[in-house]
């Protein structure tokens, strides 16, 4: 799998705001938290259910990435989707491991583990 992505009853809103903290807690900020389904909302293509994006960033990982690889810097900042589907909540994210294959340079592959980690983590306890 591509992705790490789990369910739970909570709300969107109740998970973003708890991700806000867990995010926190493992050394990642929020930059960025994008409301798709109202964006697709005020452009006429609207949606069912609430979807939205955080982009959320470690500095000092994201410096090694690119300082290996410059290139790496277009898998950055990691992006976390909270949305819902078939009347639940789930929050996933594309898998860092898998994503940091694609530069096919295995000293990144440790950074992007650890990445992982925390980010999976600070999903777990949000959720």
């Amino acid at each position: 799998m591509f992705d790490y992505t789990v369910k739970t009853d909570q709300t969107v809103e109740a998970v973003v705001e708890k991700l806000k903290t867990t995010l926190k807690e493992e050394e990642f900020g929020v930059l960025w938290d994008f409301n798709l389904s109202e964006t697709l909302e005020e452009k006429g293509q609207a949606i069912d259910g609430d979807y939205r994006i955080l982009e959320v960033c470690n500095p000092k990982e994201a410096k090694k990435v690119i300082t290996a690889h410059r290139e790496g810097g277009s898998f950055l900042p990691c992006k976390l989707a909270v949305f819902t589907k078939d009347g639940a909540t789930h929050v996933g994210m594309p898998k860092p491991t898998k994503l940091i294959e694609l530069i096919e340079d295995e000293s990144l592959q440790t950074v992007a583990r650890d990445v992982e980690t925390r980010l999976t983590r600070a999903i777990d306890q949000a959720v």
